[in-house]
């Protein structure tokens, strides 16, 4: 069943989500859920913040990208992987920037610096644990998708400027005044 996605204003969004065991209700019809909502949207990745859950679940696909991304410093295959209870071990590597996006926040990009890899500790969709490296892409990915787990938007990364010149359509989004093509909740609910 495809999900509305919360809008930016939304305080779901701002939440840290908390951790959850395998008895939590409906898991695996949630996640199947949450791909086809992200499919629909035309997305990489899904936190469920961003559906309104409080908890510490994201899922991405990044097999979308090509392998030779010119602007990733480290290019490797994708992967569609489900990552709960996330925990970031490491950061690190050189810093690059790439315009970045976010469902939540449809029509505003912009330039985002991050690691070029990460470490994290996480569970599958079936409780099995992980403790793995990403780099590139995937780690840039999954970087912003564990910032939603932790209450953190794209656009607190971005540069003061460009913050305040993207202030109107903000605000814009909050009311449910923009053009989009997949289900969305927001404070001011239009949809």
């Amino acid at each position: 069943m495809i999900l509305p996605v919360y809008a930016y204003g939304n305080s779901v969004l701002k939440k840290k989500g908390a951790n959850i065991d395998e008895h939590y209700e409906n898991l695996q019809q949630l996640i199947d859920d949450m791909w086809e909502t992200m499919n629909h949207a035309q997305g990489v990745g899904l936190a469920a913040p961003q559906i309104g859950l409080s908890i510490r679940l994201f899922i991405v696909d990044t097999t979308k990208f090509h392998d030779d991304d010119e602007e990733a410093p480290i290019a490797e295959p994708g992967f569609k992987k489900v990552f709960i209870n996330a925990e970031k071990i490491a950061e690190g590597g050189e810093l690059w920037a790439y315009e970045e996006g976010c469902l939540s926040i449809p029509d505003i990009r912009g330039d985002v610096e991050r690691p070029a890899q990460i470490r994290l500790k996480y569970l599958d969709e079936h409780f099995m644990p992980h403790d793995e490296i990403f780099t590139g892409m995937n780690a840039r990915v999954i970087q912003h998708e564990y910032d939603h787990i932790d209450g953190i938007l794209f656009l607190e990364h971005l540069k003061p400027l460009k913050r305040r010149l993207i202030q109107r359509k903000l605000e814009n989004i909050k009311k449910g005044k923009v053009d989009i093509s997949y289900k969305m909740k927001f404070l001011e609910s239009k949809r």
